[in-house]
């Protein structure tokens, strides 16, 4: 019976180093990490994925370099194109911050020229006087009329009068000057004598149930209000505030007596 020899490998030489497998794992992440990155920086808007994936794919690929140049791994083509990638991602990832922060404060700019346009006043709004207009961006334009002595008949006044004190009467207009229609301004009107409130005097002709605005101000028309203003006889400035609807901002005029 014949007899067939085995032979084993010989063993390793006593302290040598048993041979270790390449460690190519962060090269090739890098990789993939870099392509993704890439792919997604192209649309721009996507800059939030592109970012973060380019960071790990440059630290990765980086990392991996250095293993090959220490021997521990052999792809160091794949690092170097993960570098590469990663690199490209987060420049991608840049740029798209930038565009996206410029389209975002293009909208921001147009909605409030949108917002200014209906709402913003176009010329000074504060300590205006006699024959000023406060003019909106909307085509409202606001005046007051100067002051005007008004005699009181005791037997007509509802509320509003003090005995003692005088009262003025003031017109206050506002026109369209714009192309479009403008309906139901909601006209809001405050009066001060000298820094102090100053009454609304209502009587059969003037008062709160007289505010006969129009409900609707086509191009071009005007609708007025008279009001009458009680005040010390002492004072020497009749203050008119007007608000000429929700959300525009209120004009004041100062007017010498």
């Amino acid at each position: 019976m014949s007899q067939q020899m085995q032979y084993q490998p010989a063993p390793a030489p006593h302290g040598a180093p048993a041979p270790q497998a390449a460690r190519n794992g962060l090269g090739v992440a890098a990789l993939v990490l870099g392509i993704i990155g890439a792919l997604s920086g192209i649309p721009m808007f996507l800059f939030w994925i592109a970012g973060p994936l380019g960071v790990l794919s440059l630290i990765f690929g980086i990392v991996g370099m250095g293993r090959v140049k220490k021997g521990q791994a052999t792809n160091k083509g794949v690092a170097v194109t993960g570098t590469i990638l990663g690199a490209l991602a987060i420049i991608l990832a840049i740029v798209g911050v930038i565009v996206s922060m410029l389209v975002v404060k293009g909208a921001v700019d147009e909605a409030t020229k949108e917002i200014e346009k209906q709402t913003g006043s176009s010329s000074a709004t504060k300590d205006l006087g006699v024959g000023s207009a406060a003019k909106y961006n909307n085509g409202l334009k606001v005046t007051v009329s100067k002051p005007a002595a008004y005699t009181v008949d005791p037997n007509t006044v509802v509320s509003g009068h003090t005995d003692g004190n005088k009262a003025y009467k003031v017109t206050i207009s506002v026109k369209n000057d714009g192309d479009k229609a403008y309906s139901d301004p909601l006209m809001l009107t405050k009066a001060e004598a000298d820094g102090k409130n100053a009454e609304e005097v209502d009587d059969n002709t003037h008062g709160i149930l007289h505010h006969k605005w129009e409900k609707q101000l086509d191009p071009g028309e005007t609708s007025s209000v008279e009001m009458v203003f009680d005040a010390p006889p002492s004072t020497k400035e009749l203050t008119i505030k007007v608000t000429p609807d929700i959300g525009l901002t209120d004009a004041t005029w100062k007017l010498k007596l």
